[in-house]
């Protein structure tokens, strides 16, 4: 390196250090939370917090204690990924970010409140955990964008992947048309009047031969609901309810279920074999995806990586 290639590179550094100084300092900062720089990377701090917070959040989710320089490298990677997607114009905002954060406290089946309680009663802040889901979100997207065509699976590659495994190539598979239906039952009802709304089910099943007989009773029903037709193939199904559909005579109604709703049953309105993927094929689909998808991404971050300005301080 010339003398005047080192000076350059002395000069950004000292500059770069500077501005997060000075940016630690306006924004209140405590020293000792030391928010001293760890990392730089393409002239991004990961600081000594940002560490402790990380190794925090990973812990909370995986009950494993991460040695330090794994949740470094993390960071690292995060850190480039970012920047590589914001190079092809993925950059979601922040509303964008929220959403994603109330939609992980939706699957955990909490409010974004309580998301936030339980990551502060552990000593993380939230905007530790919107960091992660923001660069899983940018490297997902950049990822499925850019190899969207070397990522597809052809038919002929489920296939041979099929009789390797031992399985038919030619898995049967079938489309129904259903209309759900609901006798409603008030929450917190004795159990004889959830057992008389069932044996009314019964009966109702015995008089319905057709989704037209299931429309004119279940519309004109008090306390009764039926919702409009959804066409669903035997991948979409679960085991249980596709071998219940596949025992139903088309037009007749499947046996009455208690749910938090009341009992439920649906109508079998038509049922046709498709060559859309069994549930089966679907598996094979979607594993052959995710090996494909884990490998293209990897090789990406190394790329890209490879590419990046890492300084250890």
């Amino acid at each position: 390196m010339t003398p005047q290639k080192l000076s350059h590179q002395r000069l950004w550094s000292l500059i770069a250090g500077c501005a997060i100084v000075l940016g630690l300092l306006t924004s209140g900062a405590s020293p000792l939370a030391a928010q001293t720089v760890a990392v730089m990377v393409n002239g991004e701090p990961i600081t000594n917090y940002d560490i402790e917070q990380r190794t925090k959040l990973n812990f909370l989710t995986t009950r494993q204690q991460m040695p330090r320089q794994d949740v470094i490298n993390e960071l690292i990677n995060e850190k480039v990924k970012i920047k590589e997607a914001k190079r092809f114009g993925v950059d979601p905002t922040s509303s964008d970010i929220d959403e994603a954060y109330a939609g992980m406290g939706s699957r955990m089946r909490i409010t974004t409140d309580q998301l936030t309680k339980t990551l502060e009663a552990q000593g993380v802040r939230p905007d530790t955990l919107k960091a992660r889901l923001k660069a899983e979100m940018v490297w997902t997207s950049l990822v499925r964008g850019r190899f969207k065509e070397s990522l597809q699976i052809a038919e002929k590659e489920v296939a041979e992947a099929a009789q390797e495994g031992g399985e038919p190539v030619q898995t049967e598979a079938f489309e129904y048309k259903l209309q759900p239906i609901v006798l409603i039952v008030q929450r917190g009802s004795a159990p004889a009047t959830i057992e008389l709304r069932k044996k009314e089910a019964e009966s109702l099943r015995e008089r319905v031969q057709t989704c037209e007989q299931a429309n004119a009773y279940f519309k004109s029903m008090q306390n009764a609901a039926i919702r409009a037709t959804v066409t669903k193939t035997s991948a979409d199904i679960p085991g249980p309810l596709r071998e219940l559909l596949d025992k139903t005579p088309i037009g007749h109604l499947t046996p009455p279920e208690i749910t938090k709703q009341g009992v439920e049953m649906v109508a079998l309105c038509d049922r046709k074999p498709t060559k859309i993927d069994s549930p089966k094929k679907r598996e094979i689909r979607d594993k052959m995806f995710q090996q494909k998808y884990e490998k293209k991404s990897k090789d990406y971050l190394d790329e890209v990586r490879k590419a990046a300005m890492i300084e250890y301080r």
